[in-house]
């Protein structure tokens, strides 16, 4: 949707494992846009142009999403962890002139974006992150309804290839289930342009992207886990600003409490609901916008 990133360029650079895609634009601090699944960088189209008045804004497909790409042994699954992914990203935004930077991600993007803040201090100033609660949190607080809500971090990790073939099989449906499902809308076209979700359909039918995303959901299962459990037995915490959004009335509302992981993860922690479902840059870009300037534009030790 080459619309609403009209005065951005497209940049595609080679990092170690891989290559990650982008499209920059705006003036000012910069700002990375990390996207969540089953989407891309273009899950932003509607809040870039703002932001980007204000910041040099970085809106990236994650390592193994999109036009981005993983270099890796199809069975390591330890190339797709949020720690590898954020190796990557880092890598990536060093290479465009960027040391250090401001990062916001979404779902799968704010996995990565917190890691990247714990793992990449003298990189990130702050973080920004919507409808999540740690990786670790959430598989050991999991309960039978949560698993429900959460169908893909059980399915997608299943045993290769029997996801896959599930996603290829009809991507068109999948993807449409996923947008239907976890938001608040009538109809799709109520947030989510046609001409995006048929990119999103068509990123995802794209040889090598679903086995990617379903390493990336075997990973956080496994290697994710493992790596937030270390971090809280060392109690090593995000010293960095953190802003949490989370859908009102959604899982991270209701079922792990909205902000109250954060406190136990973050030193700095500030969080707000948000009347949509979980898709919150796209069903509610204003009041993104308005939350991510105010709280990347706050005056911060």
């Amino acid at each position: 949707m080459d619309g609403c990133f009209a005065n951005f360029s497209s940049h595609h650079v080679d990092v170690a494992h891989g290559s990650v895609f982008a499209r920059v634009g705006g003036r000012g601090p910069a700002l990375l846009l990390l996207h969540g699944f089953p989407q891309t960088h273009l899950m932003w189209h509607a809040v870039v142009d703002v932001v980007a008045q204000r910041h040099t804004v970085v809106a990236a497909d994650l390592p193994g999403y999109g036009l981005s790409v993983v270099e890796a042994d199809p069975s390591q699954i330890a190339a797709h962890s949020k720690r590898a992914m954020a190796r990557m990203l880092v890598d990536a935004m060093a290479r465009w002139g960027f040391d250090r930077f401001d990062v916001a991600g979404h779902d799968r993007g704010a996995r990565v974006a917190y890691r990247m803040a714990l793992d990449h201090p003298e990189a990130v100033r702050r973080v920004a992150v919507m409808d999540i609660v740690p990786t670790g949190d959430a598989f050991a607080a999991m309960t039978s309804r949560s698993a429900l809500a959460l169908w893909p971090f059980i399915f997608l990790a299943q045993r290769h290839p029997f996801p896959e073939q599930v996603i290829g099989a009809n991507p068109a449906a999948f993807v449409h289930h996923c947008l239907m499902d976890w938001s608040q809308v009538q109809e799709l076209r109520d947030a989510f342009p046609d001409e995006v979700v048929a990119q999103y359909v068509d990123s995802l039918s794209r040889p090598g992207v679903a086995h990617a995303i379903c390493q990336e959901y075997r990973a956080a299962a496994t290697v994710d886990c493992e790596l937030d459990d270390a971090d809280r037995a060392q109690h090593r915490r995000i010293r960095q600003p953190l802003l949490a959004l989370w859908s009102r009335g959604g899982v991270v509302d209701t079922m792990y409490g909205g902000l109250a992981s954060w406190t136990k993860w973050a030193e700095r922690p500030s969080g707000a609901a948000i009347d949509c479902g979980h898709f919150i840059p796209e069903e509610a870009p204003g009041e993104t916008q308005r939350r991510l300037l105010e709280f990347f534009g706050a005056a911060h030790d």
